[in-house]
């Protein structure tokens, strides 16, 4: 259980904070981004969540929940030595990866395929959604150019892989299912 009884604690002053197994790190160190990008994307997606409803609210209400997994996992670099944790790290697992996947498959067999790309847009939440879609991008971007250099838990990633895939059909499904797709139209204003 997490307790917040004060919210400032001066510790970062000098431009340096803890990470969740204690270590200090530079507040730009690429862990830090990986996973500030991570809080951000729950941000973003607070802000779409405005303007949905039942099903898809439902969902985007489990994956903000698992953007704080996501957070938790990436602030914790030691994962060879999580056994010996204080207490159990709390890690995303590729359940959740699968999660997504089937969601994507079902959300998307009931859109018509694409003949173009999509440009960003249509329906307030469809707007919003692609919004989230590339900051997950980004997202998975850093985590990436983190496993290149430090530990980095692989399902993490592909969360983000997948994640930024589901956001684009979701889109594509809050513009009635598809229906209202803003479609790219290649040298349109030459």
């Amino acid at each position: 259980m997490v307790v917040l009884n004060k919210i400032y604690t001066r510790t970062g002053d000098a431009g340096d904070t803890a990470l969740g197994n204690g270590d200090r790190v530079a507040k730009h160190s690429a862990r830090v981004a990986a996973y500030g990008t991570s809080d951000e994307l729950n941000c973003t997606l607070g802000v779409a969540r405005l303007h949905a409803e039942g099903e898809l609210d439902t969902a985007l209400s489990r994956i903000q929940n698992d953007l704080f997994d996501l957070g938790a996992d990436l602030c914790r670099p030691d994962m060879e030595q999580d056994a010996e944790a204080e207490y159990p790290p709390l890690r995303v697992i590729d359940g959740q990866v699968s999660r997504l996947e089937t969601e994507i498959d079902a959300m998307n067999a009931g859109l018509t395929p694409l003949r173009s790309f999509i440009l960003p847009g249509g329906t307030a939440l469809a707007a919003h959604l692609h919004i989230c879609r590339t900051v997950a991008r980004r997202a998975e971007r850093l985590a990436v150019e983190l496993a290149a250099a430090e530990a980095v838990n692989p399902a993490a990633v592909k969360y983000l892989n997948r994640l930024s895939d589901w956001f684009f059909v979701a889109a594509r499904v809050a513009n009635n299912g598809g229906q209202d797709d803003v479609l790219w139209v290649p040298g349109a204003n030459r």
